[in-house]
């Protein structure tokens, strides 16, 4: 029965990181649709604002709950829950750090989510775009400390991490002048 109920949180963490990279897309192509003439914008703002409203509530989050559920299930059942604050427990100690952190992604998530549908749209298309890659940076913290735990040295994940933010800032700046260029 472990097994089967790993596989499941498995699955419903990859659900609900679908869920988590798509929104802020949806929030960006919402925001942009402010650039548009007011006919266009208010049909586009609609249709946007009915995916989100599925993604969010039909996906994301029923994802996020599942996940935490399974997710302590599988760590009561693995006795992991015996090691967090022992040495050995150190990797796994860590990966509830980010799952918190993973967390108060999703409530901020949520919060533009309410806004938007409020129409309110605070930030910018690029804002959106930095604040999307957030979620990648917690997905690589989160599969890289459940797949080496003890092999993993902590200034070399932190480096990575450093390494991973650059790269993701630049990506957006080259795609940024790129649009401009095209524009």
């Amino acid at each position: 029965m472990y097994f089967y109920i790993k596989a499941l949180h498995i699955i419903f963490v990859v659900t609900w990181f679908a869920g988590l990279f798509y929104m802020p897309r949806l929030f960006i192509y919402a925001t942009e649709a402010g650039e548009k003439e007011p006919v266009e914008r208010n049909i586009l703002r609609k249709q946007f604002s009915i995916m989100m409203k599925r993604l969010w509530y039909g996906i994301t989050w029923p994802s996020a709950i599942l996940t935490l559920i399974f997710g302590v299930t599988v760590m009561l059942m693995g006795d992991w829950d015996k090691i967090l604050f022992k040495p050995e427990g150190r990797w796994f100690l860590m990966k509830w750090i980010f799952i918190l952190g993973l967390f108060a992604y999703h409530f901020s998530l949520h919060r533009l989510f309410k806004e938007e549908m409020a129409g309110v749209f605070r930030f910018s298309s690029t804002q959106l775009r930095i604040w999307n890659e957030v979620a990648t940076i917690f997905l690589f913290a989160i599969v890289f400390l459940v797949t080496v735990k003890q092999s993993m040295s902590l200034v070399w994940g932190i480096g990575g991490l450093i390494c991973l933010v650059v790269i993701l800032m630049l990506a957006i700046r080259i795609y940024k002048k790129i649009r401009q260029g095209n524009s």
